[in-house]
């Protein structure tokens, strides 16, 4: 492993307000690193999950839909390390706007690898892409050569930003890693995640402020990590001497019903009393169940989970109750 994040080296953080943006600057700064984040508004505008942050980072504009400024927070800020992380999030809305999707995704990294190229050649660079670009791929657990077979505009864009790493990785030498996320979570999530959705729901029934959570297919499986575990791997994969594209998971799948599970039996209640399947929010069934093979990133990062799935799910519900509790909400029974 090459030495990485001393004291003095500058990270470029996109999407430094979200989940992954905030549990990544808490390790970057952790280990001595200058942190320049970009956010889509004004650096003074609310800074989402990196606010308690602020005071530590440097903060500059950069739109994915506007190209120019993504090459000058590249030229200006020079770093060592570029984490791509900025992103649409909601995959459905790709249905609606996919000519907007394919820009903020795929030329956006497009563009942030061009402008490496032009203006800072040193800079490792880390791509977020998704479990999704595998689609219906015929195969589970999925390892990094699975068959790509992308089934929305969200999936073919992060499917053709993950190509893009391979293809300046290859072609121009560029130090460029691809991240195949799977799903990763924390206390951070929106709320319009099911996670959150359940683990609220949760805490909020056990509060006495609801008495039901309305959700969808309860059979679909994802394989959930800590969102801080994923951005530890993150970090991991620009240490390296070579850079290579890795799947960061847990290799274990399941149900939305084994997350509710879990989430009503920290608060002591029984999910069947409280969940009502709304036909509405039920998708076409899955082909192939979304589980990752971590096993690369095990074996050449030395990279592992510090949360299982049932620490992780306690965290977001015990997040979730004191949130809840702190806003005046009654003690539960």
């Amino acid at each position: 492993m090459a030495s990485g994040g001393q004291s003095g080296r500058t990270a470029l953080v996109t999407g430094i307000a979200g989940q992954d943006g905030s549990f990544l600057t808490e390790l970057l700064l952790e280990h001595g690193y200058r942190v320049v984040g970009t956010v889509r508004g004004a650096p003074a505008d609310p800074l989402g999950s990196s606010e308690h942050l602020r005071a530590q980072v440097e903060l500059v504009h950069a739109d994915l839909l506007e190209p120019s400024t993504l090459t000058a927070a590249v030229a200006d800020a020079r770093p060592d390390e570029l984490y791509h992380l900025a992103a649409p999030s909601f995959v459905p809305d790709s249905w609606e706007w996919p000519a907007e999707t394919i820009q903020a995704i795929s030329a956006a990294t497009g563009t942030l690898l061009e402008a490496v190229r032009d203006h800072s050649p040193h800079t490792r660079v880390f791509v977020a892409t998704s479990s999704l670009i595998f689609g219906d791929a015929q195969e589970s657990p999925q390892h990094e050569d699975t068959p790509c077979r992308p089934l929305n505009p969200y999936a073919t864009a992060k499917l053709a930003a993950h190509q893009l790493v391979a293809q300046l990785r290859g072609h121009a030498g560029a130090y460029a890693c691809s991240g195949i996320l799977y799903n990763h979570e924390s206390e951070r999530r929106p709320e319009s995640f099911v996670t959150r959705k359940i683990t609220r729901a949760a805490a909020a029934i056990k509060l006495g402020l609801e008495q039901e959570v309305q959700l969808g297919d309860l059979s679909a499986i994802r394989d959930w990590s800590f969102a801080g575990d994923v951005m530890r791997g993150a970090w991991l994969m620009l240490q390296q001497e070579a850079p290579d594209d890795y799947i960061l998971a847990s290799g274990v799948g399941r149900t939305v019903q084994e997350f509710a599970d879990a989430a009503f039996a920290r608060v002591g209640l029984n999910p069947r009393d409280h969940i009502r399947v709304d036909p509405d929010l039920v998708r076409l069934p899955e082909q192939t169940p979304q589980v990752g093979d971590p096993s690369r990133a095990r074996d050449r990062l030395g990279w592992d989970h510090t949360l299982g799935f049932e620490e992780l799910v306690a965290r977001m519900v015990d997040a979730d109750l004191e949130a809840l509790t702190a806003r005046g909400a009654p003690q539960g029974q």
